[in-house]
């Protein structure tokens, strides 16, 4: 990637490095998500806000076989909804894709990157984040460190005032959470956005009189209204990703990067170190704010893929895999209307699909994905930029990584 194309993706942000003159806004008074400016930021977030090392730790790296398939730009397939033809490269470049890798077997048969984004670089993971920490959960409950069927108050005393004082640890997990809070994107008053102006990762407005950091937000959501109880439905919330990271840091007394790296990151034989976003209070944006290096992700998905078995270690216990691999209840899913993924269900903060494959994948806003189909034996590590924040991307992404998986079993190698 050349320092003029950064240059020019940052324009109006900074003129080169170092600067010749001045920054035009300090950086917690920019818009890292609202295009074009959104894709030179996802991949320079540590140069704009406070973050928190993830420790890739001292050990050797996991080395990636390559047998690199350059057919697979032109591989083609129909979107969903319209049905229009498309190709693997055409669907990355029309959700604005920052890189992509493809594992197959455990070998790199596809790797591009665009935007501002090299293969050294780390870009935001988006809620692919709440996936990473999900796990994370998941692996402090296995080991009992974390009750899943303890109230949330057991360990957070401070949410006892808030809609998740009486919710328990694996509705958090599953977001069964009932509570009074919207993550409609294109609303700017949405609580998503508010959530996000509390850790300043969005610009506050002038006069600001919001709730100070991440954790004091969560302290303000209150019961949804109604009849609605928590378990009874499924209803995608970035706050409860929150609360779970708390509560990660809560049951190991360590910050979330910190108990990361210890569990799986410095075990993964990573290349790079990762980041968390925090506020400045310090506590980790558990929703979205994990920042790494793209094969690092693609190692990630393989070790899920094995089943928690990688670099020569048992990472992730086999049986919070198959649990995650399980899912939840469909019917719990369904209520939240996504007709798109009739038929899934949402378990320790993974997607999963409950299909012949066995699919499992974590998403994230703008385009970002770690799809895993074990059946196929293949990992898809995707970033990107996408100048729109929610669902811009299925139309192609799902029918994307299907053709890919039949190519590949196709052609047996």
């Amino acid at each position: 990637m050349t320092q003029d194309h950064n240059t020019a993706l940052a324009a109006g942000w900074r003129d080169g490095f170092p600067t010749a003159g001045h920054a035009v806004q300090r950086p917690r008074e920019r818009a890292i998500f609202a295009p074009p400016h959104n894709r030179w930021a996802f991949s320079h977030l540590r140069e704009l806000q406070p973050t928190r090392n993830v420790w890739r730790g001292n050990g050797p790296v996991a080395q990636l076989p390559r047998a690199l398939r350059p057919e697979l730009d032109s591989l083609p397939f129909a979107r969903f909804g319209d049905g229009a033809p498309t190709d693997w490269l055409g669907a990355l470049q029309a959700i604005h894709a920052d890189g992509a890798v493809v594992l197959h077997r455990g070998r790199i048969v596809y790797e591009r990157y665009f935007g501002a984004l090299g293969e050294l670089g780390q870009h935001m993971a988006m809620s692919v984040t709440k996936s990473v920490v999900g796990t994370v959960a998941a692996m402090l409950a296995a080991d009992g460190a974390l009750d899943e069927h303890a109230r949330v108050t057991h360990y957070i005393p401070e949410l006892a005032g808030s809609a998740f004082g009486s919710a328990t640890v694996r509705q958090v997990m599953d977001m069964t959470t009932a509570i009074d809070y919207s993550e409609e994107y294109a609303d700017p008053d949405a609580g998503v956005w508010k959530h996000a102006r509390a850790g300043e990762l969005l610009p506050r407005p002038a006069g600001y009189a919001g709730a100070e950091g991440y954790r004091q937000f969560l302290q303000t959501v209150q019961a949804a209204p109604g009849a609605i109880r928590h378990g009874d439905a499924f209803a995608y919330r970035t706050v409860n990703t929150d609360v779970l990271g708390w509560l990660v840091a809560r049951a190991a007394t360590q910050p979330v990067a910190e108990v990361l790296s210890a569990l799986v990151w410095s075990r993964l034989g990573a290349e790079q170190d990762a980041s968390f976003a925090v506020d400045w209070q310090g506590a980790e944006f558990a929703g979205g704010g994990l920042c790494c290096g793209l094969r690092d992700l693609a190692r990630l998905g393989e070790a899920m893929r094995l089943g928690g078995f990688y670099n020569g270690a048992q990472i992730v216990p086999e049986a919070v895999v198959a649990d995650i691999r399980r899912g939840a209840d469909p019917a719990r899913f369904a209520l939240a209307g996504y007709t798109r993924l009739a038929g899934w269900s949402y378990r320790n903060m993974w997607w999963v699909a409950h299909d012949a494959h066995r699919t499992f994948t974590a998403q994230g806003i703008h385009g970002q994905a770690l799809h895993i189909d074990p059946v196929a034996e293949m990992v898809v590590a995707r970033f990107a930029s996408h100048p729109l924040a929610a669902d811009a991307h299925l139309p192609t992404s799902m029918p994307a990584f299907r053709a890919l998986a039949a190519h590949l079993m196709g052609e047996g190698g």
